[in-house]
């Protein structure tokens, strides 16, 4: 197939991003940031990870509060728009309505740790021009895979997004 027969087939069969649900946007970031770091950008895949970590965030948000609210989607939306960036939206938005006691919860405090730490690291590249090696990207991979498959897997027992990407599920 020639380069545009390629370009108009996936045009045809891809969804626009702003149509997919939250677990087809965090499949395309993580499918997305694979690609940037078998290409040894680390940098781009950093960042691109921590937007998956924070799609994730909103997918569990939304599950949460639509099981455990009133509030309509576009309610939802506001309060998701509202707390910019994943740190807020974990301790602001999911954790104080998914945990009872979150001081002494050790999923909420390990969601809390490790959205500070997947926020300090996609900081330090976007807000401060640091660069990253690969060891670092890999790092930060591997804490947002975690971070991932814990706040899905609390709505999608044993979610894994390594298969789900793998899988195309």
């Amino acid at each position: 197939m020639t380069k545009s027969a390629v370009d108009d087939r996936r045009k045809a069969t891809k969804k626009p991003y702003n149509e997919r649900s939250d677990l087809e946007k965090l499949r395309a970031q993580w499918t997305k940031l694979s690609g940037l770091h078998q290409r040894d950008e680390p940098s781009a895949a950093i960042v691109r990870c921590a937007t998956a970590a924070e799609v994730a965030a909103n997918y569990a948000i939304r599950a949460e509060w639509s099981r455990r609210t009133d509030f309509n989607a576009a309610v939802i939306d506001h309060f998701l728009r509202w707390a910019n960036g994943l740190q807020l939206k974990i301790t602001k938005l999911f954790v104080p309505v998914h945990f009872p006691n979150p001081a002494r919860n050790p999923t909420a405090k390990a969601l809390i740790n490790s959205a500070e730490k997947i926020n300090a690291v996609r900081n330090a590249v976007v807000h401060q021009g640091s660069f990253s090696n690969t060891e670092e990207a890999q790092a930060a991979i591997e804490e947002a895979k975690a971070f991932i498959n814990m706040i899905v897997g609390l709505s999608i027992p044993d979610f894994d997004i390594g298969a789900q990407t793998e899988s195309g599920k």
